[in-house]
């Protein structure tokens, strides 16, 4: 098979079609970048994510609490696990100073309504993007095929025209048409794979950081680490 058969087919296909066929293949090539963009965004913040993940366990081993925030800071450029226990520690001095509502209210609940803020902030940090990923993966393959289903409407009225049906004059232009779905599903498979990736990663991140909160209020208000 002639590998530049795709490419010229399609460069046929634009030639014959119509404004309606070109915004099917512009709407193709938006969405693939659009989820390219974000497949590779995301995957670096992704890695950067899960390599920070490593410093929980040496934030505990810090002598101090602020010597274990500059730790955890220092290894969190995407700045996921910093804030709750910047947050949470800044919480629990809040009852020793006055002049603030929060003062006067209980240091336990303060510290899980802030850990709870944290975690609800990063969490919509992390969903940024899979909804577009998600509705490329879900449309675009219809997109393409809508191309077709258009492109082959051309083809069929294009030889109604002529009078006679034959088969060379049909089959041409029909897989001409047909490469629009191809190219759906080129654009589809990506978007899907990515976005299952990425829920996993934030399952884990997620799963890690409710860990890492669940820790952060046991030590604030009892003085211990949960189960140490």
């Amino acid at each position: 098979m002639n590998p530049t058969t795709p490419t010229l087919g399609f460069a046929h296909y634009w030639a014959q079609g119509d404004a309606v066929s070109h915004a099917v293949a512009y709407a193709l090539l938006l969405m693939s970048v659009a989820s390219w963009y974000y497949i590779l965004s995301k995957a670096w913040t992704s890695w950067r994510i899960r390599k920070s993940a490593r410093t929980l366990e040496a934030f505990w081993s810090a002598p101090t609490l602020n010597d274990a925030i500059s730790l955890i800071r220092a290894a969190d450029p995407e700045n996921v696990y910093t804030p709750l226990a910047a947050q949470s520690a800044q919480a629990a001095s809040v009852g020793t100073q006055g002049g603030s509502l929060n003062a006067h209210t209980d240091p336990g609940e303060l510290i899980t309504r802030t850990l709870r803020q944290e975690i609800n902030r990063v969490a919509a940090r992390l969903e940024n993007g899979l909804t577009l990923l998600a509705s490329v993966g879900s449309t675009a393959p219809f997109v393409g095929l809508f191309g077709t289903v258009w492109g082959i409407y051309h083809a069929l009225m294009a030889v109604s025209t002529t009078g006679t049906v034959q088969i060379d004059k049909v089959a041409g232009p029909v897989g001409e048409a047909l490469i629009m779905t191809a190219l759906g599903l080129v654009v589809a498979i990506p978007a899907v794979l990515a976005y299952n990736a990425f829920t996993r990663v934030n399952r884990l991140t997620l799963a890690e950081l409710d860990g890492f909160a669940h820790d952060l209020h046991a030590y604030l208000t009892t003085g211990a680490r949960v189960g140490k």
